[in-house]
């Protein structure tokens, strides 16, 4: 009995660990994975400029793994929409992430789908999606998520200004 209930116990945790399991695209290069690194401002790792609070989510974050490895990391659930919102409030904290790392030759990058603040001895925080971009720039703007780019003051400004994909004098289609 004693040991029914053992094994009962080991796949309960090992189904629900693997229910976070990020989901692959088949990008080449791409390998699942759920891994634990600080959470960094690229810029000030890079350059040494470095600003309170990461930038205050208006830089763009990254993974620093303890081989010294830095890593930008991206989304998948909103298109053009970075991880600064979903990762700000681990600037310079530990978490553990999950999702697939490219490795690509010319530049690495994390596709983050899930994130929760490191353990410290023991499991520490519950597992959230990468999808807070959607949510927040809803308060802020009043719209669904969705295509949000296509209803954004900023992205109509900005193609305004430079035109479609930076071409002066093209027009988005209707």
């Amino acid at each position: 009995m004693k040991k029914s209930f053992i094994i009962s116990a080991v796949a309960t945790i090992a189904i629900s660990s693997a229910a976070w399991a990020a989901d692959g695209w088949g990008i080449k290069n791409e390998k699942v994975t759920r891994t634990e690194a600080k959470v960094v401002d690229i810029a000030c790792e890079v350059t040494g400029n470095c600003v309170a609070n990461c930038g205050s989510g208006k830089r763009q974050l990254g993974l620093l793994f303890d081989n010294g490895k830095l890593v930008p990391v991206v989304k998948n659930n909103d298109p053009f929409a970075g991880a600064t919102v979903d990762l700000i409030s681990f600037c310079n904290k530990r978490i553990v992430a999950d999702g697939l790392l490219i490795s690509h030759p010319k530049m690495p990058i994390f596709q983050l789908q899930f994130k929760r603040a490191a353990p410290k001895g023991k499991p520490n925080g519950k597992w959230s999606g990468a999808n807070w971009f959607g949510k927040e720039w809803a308060k802020a703007n009043g719209k669904p998520g969705g295509e949000w780019f296509q209803h954004d003051k900023r992205v109509k400004a900005a193609i305004a200004k430079e035109g479609v994909l930076g071409v002066p004098g093209l027009k988005p289609p209707k």
